[in-house]
Formats: C-alpha cells, sequence, structure tokens
C-alpha cells in the first residue's frame, strides 16, 4: 500500500501537503521522527497566533481512509496525541427505515501516549483496521 501526508503547523494558516508516496516503513519513521516536543514548545511561544496543534495526516492512495495523530500537552506537561481516523462505516438512512449506507465517517479518540499512538498508526498502515476500531469501543 501507498501512502501520502499533510502536515499541520502551528504557525502556519495553510496545511503543507505532501504529494510524495510513501510506503509503510516510511510512514512509520516519519512519525516516530517528527519532532513533536519541539514543535509544541514553538506553538506556546506563539501566544494567540497559533492556527493549529502539530499534526500529520497519513492517507492511503488505494481506499481513502486516513489517520492523524495531533499531538499536544496534558495538564502535567506530558506529550499525549489525539488519533483521528477516517473510515467507511455502515450508517442506517433515516433511522434505518430505508436500510443502511456507506459513508466516510472520522472518529476520534484522545489522551494516547506516543508509542501507543505508534501502535495504533501501525495498525493502519498494516490494513488491521478493526484492531484501530476495537480502541473506540473501549
Amino acid at each position: 500500500m501507498t501512502f501520502t501526508y499533510s502536515i499541520c503547523h502551528p504557525e502556519k494558516k495553510e496545511i503543507d501537503y505532501k504529494n510524495q508516496h510513501l510506503s509503510e516503513e516510511e510512514v512509520l519513521e516519519i512519525a516516530q521522527n517528527y519532532p513533536w516536543e519541539e514543535k509544541l514548545n514553538f506553538m506556546k511561544s506563539l501566544g494567540e497566533k497559533v492556527y493549529y496543534n502539530p499534526s500529520i495526516d497519513f492517507k492511503c492512495i488505494e481506499n481513502g481512509q486516513s489517520f492523524c495523530l495531533t499531538a499536544m500537552y496534558d495538564d502535567q506537561n506530558k506529550l499525549m496525541f489525539s488519533l483521528w481516523y477516517n473510515r467507511p462505516k455502515k450508517v442506517k438512512v433515516l433511522f434505518g427505515l430505508l436500510g443502511e449506507s456507506e459513508k466516510m465517517v472520522v472518529d476520534d479518540f484522545w489522551s494516547l501516549n506516543l508509542n501507543d499512538s505508534i501502535k495504533y498508526l501501525e495498525y493502519f498502515v498494516e490494513k488491521k483496521y478493526s484492531k484501530i476500531e476495537d480502541l473506540y469501543k473501549k
């Protein structure tokens, strides 16, 4: 599978879309090596001129699903992440009276550390989608 990605920088209004195609290994390398804490500390120095928390969104070219990691500090100033998983999901049309249809929905989960966030990103690139969906059922 191949992926593209985009980056939200705290100081930039425009999202930085990267058009290069990435392998599964490159996706994991980018997320693991991104300067998350450096970007968060820089964000603090911006005061009210912050556009985004540091974020990287990876999109699978083949199926259109995406997985985003967004960094923040918790109350104890520890690095934490929210995950945003954009996936197809069956939804009821008109309370189920007209059956079901499939549409893309975004599920989010908050307060994960870097290691756990990378683990779920690994599930994403390995197409182990049910393991990600289990996170949202907890």
